[in-house]
């Protein structure tokens, strides 16, 4: 049975900004991954659907470590202590803890959006990242904050793409 929901508002129409542009769909994304996450079973949330194998909680932990590494360990050049907390082993399959639940990872996830959007507010989007993957590059091989945010929302239109799927195919909820 298939089951439509309808999406929040975007952000406005009218907006020129590109950094309140960009902010607004990341934020729009952001709690469209929480939306479709919400409702399914434990099972569900650790189960794959795909020949992949990812599994729907595991693509939110990694979405919380990719906000992490992308803006507090290489924008802002912060100490992190597992910027790979989300794979065993770096660009390895995502993994989750067994004791780790969804309240868990969203707490996470949300922390580290919370810090995301601070880091934001506190830059104007031409400044360049501090670090990249933890070491400090050449000054022309280091991103800029407006390009760090727009790939950050291609990742999440991505996977909120891939979760679309998955949802369809664990109870057939449809929408964003």
């Amino acid at each position: 049975m298939v089951q439509r929901v309808d999406p929040p508002p975007e952000p406005p129409v009218t907006l020129s900004s590109p950094a309140e542009l960009l902010t607004g769909y990341l934020d729009f994304y952001r709690e469209a991954v929480l939306r479709k996450l919400a409702g399914l079973s434990e099972e569900e949330l650790r189960h794959s659907r795909l020949p992949s194998g990812w599994m729907p909680l595991a693509l939110l932990k990694h979405l919380a470590h990719v906000e992490l590494r992308w803006l507090q360990w290489g924008f802002a050049g912060e100490r992190v202590d597992e910027p790979w907390g989300d794979v065993k082993i770096r660009r390895g399959e995502w993994h989750l803890e067994p004791g780790e639940t969804l309240e868990d990872v969203t707490a996470f996830f949300r922390e580290q959006c919370a810090r995301s959007r601070e880091i934001v507010a506190g830059a104007r989007m031409e400044e360049k990242a501090a670090t990249l993957g933890g070491r400090v590059p050449a000054e022309e091989d280091r991103p800029t904050l407006i390009w760090i945010l727009f790939h950050l929302l291609h990742e999440y239109a991505r996977h909120l793409g891939h979760l679309d799927i998955a949802r369809e195919l664990a109870d057939g909820t449809l929408g964003e």
